[in-house]
Parts: structure tokens; sequence; C-alpha cells
């Protein structure tokens, strides 16, 4: 089964995502089943229906138009989507059996039985993890990785073939600093300390190294990706200006 250590693991620039099993398919009604009835009743529910394809989950579109990314150069993908799950072995075939009904280029994985999942994140190399655990994107973000929780539920109606991938300044791309000056002193101190140092360097975020991968892609597959940041930050002004 494909693990953390599999030889064909992203060692190039490549934009590696990491996401939970939660958030790339529906498991709304097994989760309900493991809260209510434990752990043993929820493995043998996955094995008795591990031929049933689950449905798609939330962020089911998301890694779908990432990966079609790779389809216009096999020979040397841009992005790479490594599972993660709480699951165990024999509870996560249903999921695999799943994602290659889809035809999902998935080949990383890790099944970690019930224990966090966030410190796989890193050992992965992964720029981005999204999960519908909470606990573990709170863990993600306290090691310095790009993290965001997702809301469980079924995929919506996706019209759009387009990609798009929207970045805030404040506190993602860029550091915290003014975040921090903001909530703890208030508007106006926020706005003398931008006044202040608006010629100074801005350290990056936990999605500074995601943002020049993502770029590379857009690069590449010109003009049918399109990123931003926030219009509203200095950080995003000064990044056009230098640019």
């Amino acid at each position: 089964m494909p693990n953390a250590h599999d030889p064909h693991a992203a060692t190039d620039d490549r934009l590696v995502v990491a996401i939970s099993s939660r958030a790339l398919f529906d498991l709304g009604d097994s989760h309900a089943l493991f809260e209510r009835d434990g752990l043993e009743a929820y493995r043998q529910f996955q094995i008795a229906h591990e031929d049933e394809v689950l449905a798609p989950g939330v962020a089911f579109p998301l890694v779908q138009k990432l990966l079609r990314l790779n389809a216009r150069a096999p020979s040397a993908p841009r992005v790479e989507v490594i599972l993660l799950s709480r699951n165990s072995g024999d509870t996560g075939l249903r999921i695999f059996n799943s994602i290659q009904h889809y035809g999902m280029e998935i080949v990383r994985a890790a099944f970690t039985s019930g224990a966090p999942t966030a410190s796989y994140v890193r050992p992965f190399g992964a720029d981005l993890f999204l999960s519908a655990h909470a606990e573990d994107v709170a863990r993600a973000l306290r090691a310095g990785v790009a993290a965001a929780t997702i809301l469980p539920s079924a995929a919506a109606q996706e019209n759009s073939q387009q990609l798009r991938i929207a970045f805030d300044g404040d506190a993602v791309l860029f550091g915290e600093e003014g975040e921090r000056i903001s909530s703890e002193q208030g508007l106006e101190a926020f706005h003398q300390h931008e006044r202040e140092r608006q010629m100074e360097p801005l350290e990056g975020g936990r999605s500074a190294v995601s943002w020049p991968r993502c770029s590379a892609c857009r690069r590449r597959f010109r003009p049918r990706i399109r990123h931003c940041a926030s219009p509203w930050s200095r950080r995003a002004r000064r990044r056009r200006t230098s640019a």
C-alpha cells in the first residue's frame, strides 16, 4: 500500500497538497455511525461496503482540477495530491477503491488508525493540508504548515472546469504581525504600524511556499489558471509593485 516512503515521492518544486479522506469523499453517514456506535461498528460497516463507491466530498472538485493539470504534461507533473486518513488499512480499502473508480492519480497515502494525521504532513513534503478534522489542522498550523479546515459535505455541482486559487495576504501569504497588532491594539494602531513600515519587507506566512509553486503552474498553463492575493492588503500591493 502506498506510504510516506514511496520512491516516487516528490523531490522537485511541484505543488504538494495533502487531503483527508472526509474532505475528499462524503463520509458523513459512516462517520455518524462511528460517533454513535464506536470503532468496531464502523470497521465492520466499511469492510461490508468496501466495494461501494463513495460519493464525492466537498474538496473532490478541487482535487480533480488539480490533478487534471498533470494530464497536459504527464512526464513532468506539477501537482501531487496525497491522502492522509485516520482510517486503518482495512477500513481504508473502500477509500482506495473509490479513488481508483474515479481514476484519480493519488499514489501516496497514510492511514493512521485513528491517530492525528498532522504529524505526517511535513514528512510528505506537503505545501498545503486540507482536512475535516479541525484538531489536525490546528496542529499543522502550529507546525508552520499552510492548512485549512474543510467542512465535510457532499460535493457541490460544478459547472466550470476552471481552477481558481485565491490567497489572502495577512497571516497567510505574509506574516501575522499586522493582524496581531490590529487585534491587540486596534485599527488605528494597525494603520500607524503599516505607514511607519511601508518600505520594510514582510516575513513570509504559512503559504509563502505554496504561492510560488502555484505561480509556476500558472506560468506553465496560462491562461487557464488564475491566482490572486487580497487587493486590500499592502502585502499584495507591494508584491505587485515589486514584481
